[in-house]
């Protein structure tokens, strides 16, 4: 199994800047795709970024390009999503997803989630 710690979430008001980490950690497991999702009250979870290891590529939702960018360390164990010029629309627990393979088979995990929210 592979644990993730999510970091950085606050309350923000409208126009700052927030980044979050999310760092996994476990034995004998590779990631190949590391992403942000967020769940706003009464609405489905929703993909934010992500970011795939094979080649780095990044996907962002139309809502959030060219004021969100996610990132990994050089280790690649953890990811971090840079959010600026936040807006009261993207409040939200944002959640990390990792998905890869260990020594037992496929993973696909989830952190616990971290609470974004941006006062107008």
């Amino acid at each position: 199994q592979v644990h993730l710690v999510e970091s950085g979430g606050g309350l923000v008001q409208a126009g700052g800047s927030l980044r979050l980490s999310c760092e996994a950690s476990g034995t004998m497991f590779t990631i190949n795709y590391m992403g942000w999702y967020r769940q706003a009250p009464g609405k489905q979870r929703e993909s934010v970024a992500g970011i795939t290891s094979s080649d780095g590529n990044t996907n962002y939702a139309d809502s959030v390009k060219g004021r969100f960018s996610i990132s990994r360390d050089n280790d690649k164990s953890t990811v971090h999503l840079q959010m600026n010029n936040l807006k009261p629309e993207d409040t939200a627990v944002y959640y990390c997803n990792v998905k890869g393979t260990t020594g037992w088979g496929p993973y696909d995990d989830w952190g616990q989630g971290t609470q974004v929210t941006v006062s107008s």
